[in-house]
């Protein structure tokens, strides 16, 4: 059975920084990508940044680039999301998925509250 079980939220202020982690299980993660993505309080969906299983190519949304690292760690079928100078902007639900695009098994997500 496919797992993805998100950890790390929080309430942080303004400049803060939180790490995500999506620790994975039921699939051999060298096979996939994991996607992180995020939804706030009345907005749709936004992907945040992605990598891939296969070569740890990364990708990020440009509301993110120079503020969030995606990491993998293979062994322990988990991945994280570096989140530095956190901005209000921020404040959603953060999910990781088994795929880049949105598609394939979801984690249940967690909070992630950016105080001003």
């Amino acid at each position: 059975e496919v797992q993805l079980v998100e950890s790390g939220g929080g309430l942080v202020q303004a400049g803060g920084s939180l790490r995500l982690s999506c620790a994975a299980s039921g699939f051999t993660f060298d096979d996939y990508a994991i996607g992180w993505f995020r939804q706030a309080p009345g907005k749709g969906r936004e992907g945040v940044s992605c990598i891939r299983g296969s070569d740890g190519s990364t990708y990020y949304a440009d509301s993110v680039k120079g503020r969030f690292t995606i990491s993998s760690d293979n062994a322990k079928n988990t991945v994280y999301l570096q989140m530095n100078s956190l901005k209000p902007e921020d404040t959603a639900v953060y999910y990781c998925a088994t795929d880049c695009h949105g598609g394939g098994y979801w984690g249940q997500g967690t909070q992630v509250t950016v105080s001003s």
